[in-house]
């Protein structure tokens, strides 16, 4: 009787196994992916640009260039900030989200990848989901704002693409953020 439960107990054990410690989706990340170049840039952010090179630290507008280029940009698209462990876009970010809506608008041929990060505390498997989320919120907002849904894509790299790496609030924030890059149909 007790070698007939045996075998079993090993499969139970081994599905078991394979269910809690599955490897995570990469989410279809692409090590080059395709970026759209020549179009035009929105005002604010090549006045912000030419003014101080980069754009401001997240919280800190209007005091002066950051040392490091937080969050990238393509094609004149910003990069919002969120509040630590949250996914909300914040009241300062809004602006941002209005000029890349007006942007996208304006150029109605180009899609958009939002890649949502996070900075270096947590689990990988958190901040792959924490950076789902953002990106998600970032599309509803878009979408809120007249972008069609079938243009924007979604990718969270979680904590595994910091813009910075020493470990301070400062940096943090630099690292919790939404990047849009402008993507070939």
């Amino acid at each position: 009787m007790k070698h007939s439960r045996i075998p079993y107990l090993v499969v139970v054990l081994s599905l078991a196994s394979f269910a809690l410690c599955g490897c995570p989706k990469n989410s279809g990340i692409n090590s080059a992916p395709e970026t759209v170049s020549g179009a035009s840039v929105p005002a604010a952010a090549q006045n912000n640009e030419q003014k101080t090179g980069a754009h401001p630290a997240p919280g800190k507008e209007g005091q002066g260039a950051s040392s490091e280029r937080a969050g990238s940009t393509t094609a004149g698209l910003a990069p919002i900030y969120f509040d630590f462990n949250n996914s909300a876009v914040r009241s300062d970010a809004r602006q941002a989200m209005k000029e890349n809506a007006e942007w996208l608008k304006a150029n109605p041929k180009v899609k958009v990848r939002i890649e949502g990060n996070c900075d270096e505390r947590g689990t990988k498997e958190y901040n792959q989901s924490l950076g789902q989320r953002r990106s998600s919120s970032a599309k509803k907002y878009l979408t809120d704002l007249g972008i069609s849904a079938g243009r924007i894509t979604l990718l969270s790299y979680g904590k595994e693409k910091p813009v910075c790496t020493e470990s301070s609030e400062e940096c943090w924030q630099k690292n919790r953020r939404d990047d849009f890059v402008a993507t070939k149909e």
